[in-house]
C-alpha cells in the first residue's frame, strides 16, 4: 500500500501529451479534447514543483466538495461557480493520473484515493440536492431517491472502472492496467496488522470489498480471467489480443457514458432549469439502463472467449 518512490523519465524518452494517456480505446472524446490537455499542463507544473499525484488528488477533493456545497443554493450564479469548481476538480483528477505516468509514481494507494475523491464529490452533491429539494417543498422521500441514486453511482463507477481496466489488461498487459484481484488483495490484507497501520488497513479493507463487488457482478469475466492467467502466465498471444480488442472495444463507450462526463453534463442541465432532483432520476433510470446493458454485453463477450479458450485446451 505504500507509495512507490518517484522516478524520472529516462533520457531519450521525452514527455509528450500522448504518453500521459492510458489508451485511445478507453479515453472519452471530451476528455481528449478538454480535460486531458488541461490535466497535462497541471501535471507538468506539479512535476516541476515535485508535487506528488496523491497531493493533487487530495486537493481535488476540496474543490469537488466545495462545488457540491454550492449546488445547495437555488441561485443560478452560485451554481455556475459550483460547476466551474467541479470542472476544475475533474481537471485535477485527470492531472493526478497523468502526473503519475510522467513521474512513474504510481501506487495502489493513489488509485484508491482517486476513487475516493469522486465519492466525496458526489456524496456532497447528493446531500446538497436533497437539502435543496426539501427547502423547495419536497418531503423527506427525496432522501430515498438520493440514496438510491448514490448506490447506483457506486455500482456504475465500480463496473465502468473495472471493465476499462480489464480491456487495458488484455491489450497492454499488467503493466498497462490497474486491474486487481481480490485473492491477491486478501493475501496482502491478511499480512497487515491494525496496530500502527490502522489507516492503511482500513483503506485496504474498503478497497478489498470494492474489488469483490466488481468480481461478484461479472462471473463470466472471472472465469475468463482465471483461464487466461492459467493458460498464458506471461504474455497473451497477439492474435487473441487483437480478437478480444475488436469484440470488446465497442463496450468502452458505455463505460464512459456511466462515468463522470455524461452524468455531470446532465447535472448542469438540471441546475440551469432549477430541477436538481432530476439528477437522481437520471442516475437511477437512465444510467442504470446503460449499466445493465453494458454488464450483459460484457458477460457475453467473456463467455465467448472463455468457451473459445476452453475448446483450445
Amino acid at each position: 500500500m505504500d507509495q512507490a518512490p518517484s522516478k524520472k523519465t529516462p533520457p531519450g524518452n521525452p514527455i509528450t501529451f500522448e504518453s500521459t494517456l492510458k489508451s485511445s480505446d478507453t479515453e472519452e472524446k471530451l476528455d481528449i479534447i478538454f480535460y486531458r490537455p488541461i490535466g497535462y499542463r497541471i501535471a507538468l507544473f506539479c512535476a516541476a514543483l515535485k508535487i506528488t499525484p496523491n497531493t493533487v488528488t487530495i486537493i481535488s477533493i476540496f474543490f469537488g466538495v466545495a462545488a457540491g456545497v454550492l449546488f445547495y443554493y437555488p441561485e443560478l450564479w452560485i451554481n455556475v461557480i459550483g460547476m466551474l469548481l467541479l470542472v476544475f476538480a475533474n481537471s485535477l483528477d485527470s492531472a493526478d493520473g497523468q502526473l503519475a505516468r510522467i513521474t512513474n509514481n504510481k501506487s495502489r494507494l493513489g488509485r484508491i484515493l482517486d476513487g475516493f475523491a469522486g465519492d466525496f464529490w458526489f456524496a456532497t452533491i447528493h446531500i446538497a440536492i436533497c437539502l435543496r429539494s426539501q427547502n423547495e417543498g419536497w418531503s423527506p422521500f427525496i432522501w430515498v431517491l438520493g440514496v438510491a441514486a448514490g448506490a447506483s453511482h457506486i455500482l456504475q463507477s465500480a463496473l465502468g472502472d473495472y471493465y476499462r481496466n480489464v480491456h487495458l489488461f488484455f491489450i497492454k498487459g499488467s503493466a498497462g492496467s490497474e486491474l486487481d484481484n481480490s485473492a491477491h488483495l486478501q493475501a496482502e490484507y491478511d499480512t497487515q496488522t491494525w496496530s500502527g497501520n490502522f489507516f492503511v488497513k482500513f483503506v485496504a479493507r474498503g478497497y478489498l470489498n470494492y474489488t469483490k463487488l466488481q468480481e461478484r457482478l461479472s462471473p463470466n469475466l472471472q472465469k475468463l480471467l482465471s483461464l487466461v492467467y492459467k493458460k498464458y502466465p506471461s504474455d497473451i498471444p497477439q492474435p487473441f489480443v487483437d480478437d478480444f480488442r475488436a469484440k470488446n472495444k465497442p463496450l468502452m463507450r458505455f463505460t464512459n457514458i456511466i462515468q463522470f462526463n455524461t452524468r455531470v453534463i446532465f447535472l448542469f442541465v438540471w441546475l440551469f432549469i432549477n430541477q436538481a432532483w432530476l439528477f437522481f432520476i437520471f442516475d437511477i433510470f437512465i444510467l442504470n439502463a446503460f449499466l445493465i446493458y453494458m454488464l450483459v454485453q460484457q458477460e457475453k463477450v467473456s463467455r465467448f472467449f472463455y468457451d473459445r479458450l476452453s475448446k483450445e485446451q
